[in-house]
């Protein structure tokens, strides 16, 4: 029987600004690797380095279990381990060179890795899994269990004597069903909720129901999934639910789909077996604003238990939306917030500042529409090229200190563009501050025009802008500055 070591590279204490939220999401990719491994009777264990202090604690768990392989297995889910961070690189470097000391093969599969699978070989990787890994992960495994030659098999990289060899794709999986569910039982999952519930007050898990993205925005990479979308049958969602659901009682859900209920009749589907199974929860998806502008499916994503829909609006300008090749209007984020609040679905945005050819008066329209529909939350980033993507190819010469961002509030601009990184430091502070005071009178005047809606929070938003008034003139001074120097 092989033995297996089964990690990830996401370290939560590596980055400042994820480990103050106290949010953590489970280490899906891991698991499913491991839950499919698992299936062929291979002895696997786990190691999450979720909440370690640093990359040395895998030398435990490597004398003790004594692996055949040991797995780096990073989440093709979240976006933050496709934006690849330095401090999670070198992380990943550490546990390799540690497992190779202790007499194991290695393999690693990620964004990062499949994108840049000669430096993890030379690191001391034996093999880089590229792309979607688990039907790959299955057959190195019994290849090598066999004693048979593994390097020519479909969806690896790898080196034979000195030289490296990258062999084709593997297809995509497009029966999502056969998948096992994940390892859930591997991680601690009493920690993550005494996390959330210290952090939040609730309990939320990460689940995936689809894979991949058929749009092809320009900066938008997919090294995992690729362009191809392929989604798990509602009965299977359900199920995987409903067993989360009386062994760990969450409350919330990230469905951390790059686009959540894409295929005709699906999301409807999920909400009537959702109230025939009575499974009542809330949840928050990520989709895009063109596929939120019929008022049925909304009705229906409400029905579901969606309370947040986070939207890739990333423009107020029109000119940036095409330079993108978004394939959005202006309008339709304008009427996708419109019918989301009608039904009582939080939007969020994503908004992107700093593409090529923007300028202040683009800036401008971007601050305008946030200003204009105020959503519940924005997330606001300078853009970040990505391997693999039009916009990367676009800017890639220019990029010679700084290619990643060293965590996720780093921020840098690491191409040449209108101004310079600071004046793009500066606008994500004030354009959160103008959007915090905007927020604030919005609020005054709701409780001005219903006193009877005052809660403890809208009290709190409200006053709030005593200290927003004064923090967006100070912004607005420091910005003005920086844009002429």
């Amino acid at each position: 029987m092989m033995k297996v070591l089964i990690t990830h590279s996401y370290f939560l204490r590596f980055d400042a600004k994820q480990w103050g939220l106290q949010q953590p999401y489970a280490p899906i990719g891991a698991m499913y690797a491991s839950a499919v491994l698992r299936k062929m009777n291979c002895e696997v264990s786990f190691h999450d380095t979720m909440f370690a202090e640093k990359g040395d604690e895998v030398i435990a768990p490597l004398n003790k279990h004594k692996p055949d392989w040991f797995i780096i297995y990073d989440d093709g889910f979240n976006y933050l381990t496709k934006m690849c961070l330095t401090n999670m690189r070198d992380a990943a470097f550490e546990m390799i060179q540690l497992a190779k000391d202790s007499g194991c093969k290695v393999a690693v599969s990620s964004s990062d890795s499949t994108d840049r699978y000669e430096e993890y070989l030379q690191k001391g990787a034996d093999v880089v899994l590229l792309g979607e890994a688990e039907e790959t992960i299955q057959e190195l495994i019994k290849l090598d269990a066999e004693q048979q030659s593994w390097h020519h098999i479909k969806g690896i990289a790898c080196k034979i004597a000195i030289d490296t060899i990258c062999n084709p794709r593997r297809a995509v999986i497009k029966d999502l069903d056969n998948i096992p569910f994940p390892a859930w039982d591997l991680i601690d999952m009493a920690q993550y909720k005494q996390r959330w519930l210290s952090s939040s007050g609730y309990f939320s898990i990460n689940m995936g129901t689809t894979r991949g993205c058929p749009y092809k925005c320009n900066w938008c990479a997919k090294p995992i999934y690729g362009n191809r979308y392929n989604n798990r049958s509602v009965e299977n969602v359900v199920e995987e639910l409903k067993m989360l659901k009386e062994k760990y009682a969450f409350d919330h859900v990230w469905f951390c789909d790059d686009i959540f209920g894409l295929k005709p009749g699906w999301v409807k589907a999920f909400a009537d077996l959702l109230e025939k199974e009575n499974i009542k929860f809330q949840f928050k998806i990520q989709s895009r604003v063109d596929l939120l502008l019929e008022d049925k499916q909304i009705a229906d994503l409400a029905r579901a238990g969606c309370n947040n829909v986070w939207v890739g609006a990333e423009s107020g300008s029109q000119n940036i939306l095409d330079a993108m090749d978004k394939g959005t209007q202006v309008e339709q984020i304008y009427e996708a917030t419109r019918l989301l609040k009608k039904h009582g679905i939080k939007p969020a945005f994503f908004i992107q500042f700093g593409y090529p050819g923007e300028t202040m008066k683009d800036i401008e329209k971007t601050m305008d529409m946030i200003n204009d529909l105020l959503p519940e939350d924005i997330g606001v980033s300078v853009s970040y090229p990505l391997p693999g993507t039009k916009f990367y190819e676009q800017v890639k010469h220019e990029m010679v200190n700084k290619t990643n961002w060293s965590d996720s509030d780093d921020l840098a601009l690491m191409f040449k563009n209108t101004y310079q990184a600071n004046f793009y430091k500066q606008l994500h502070r004030y354009v959160h501050k103008n959007y915090r005071k905007h927020q604030a009178v919005e609020t005054i005047k709701l409780l001005f025009n219903s006193p009877s809606k005052s809660t403890y929070f809208t009290l709190k938003r409200a006053a709030s802008y005593a200290w927003y008034l004064p923090a967006t003139f100070i912004e607005k001074k420091k910005l003005n500055r920086l844009q002429h120097e």
